[in-house]
């Protein structure tokens, strides 16, 4: 019988370096490779053909105003709302509509 020498004053990851768990039905799904990209899907994971109209810069500012518009909301105490997308000619119009607010038993009277 031969002897197996442990070596001291490793860390974890040092010690599990060449430890590989065996393929079972738990870990299988880990070990997948994802599909192959088709010719169309060319670009990242959830992209879609919508957001190529959009640069990198344009979804920057719109973010940006976005966010100015959910700001002013907010300090008029309009939290509850939907944007609602309008094109007018060349023009395509984000507008911030109040939802339908349910009154609550404190506002009836």
């Amino acid at each position: 019988m031969s002897k197996i020498k442990i070596k001291k004053n490793l860390s974890d990851q040092d010690m599990l370096a060449n430890w590989r768990e065996p393929a079972s039905f738990e870990t299988a799904i880990h070990d997948e490779k994802p599909a192959a990209q088709t010719a169309r899907g060319k670009g990242r994971e959830g992209e879609s053909f919508h957001s190529s109209f959009l640069t990198p810069q344009l979804q920057e500012k719109v973010g940006r105003a976005l966010l100015d518009l959910k700001l002013a909301l907010y300090k008029e105490g309009i939290v509850d709302y939907e944007i609602k997308v309008v094109r007018q000619g060349h023009q395509v119009i984000l507008m911030a509509v109040p939802k339908d607010a349910k009154l609550s038993p404190k506002s009836r009277s």
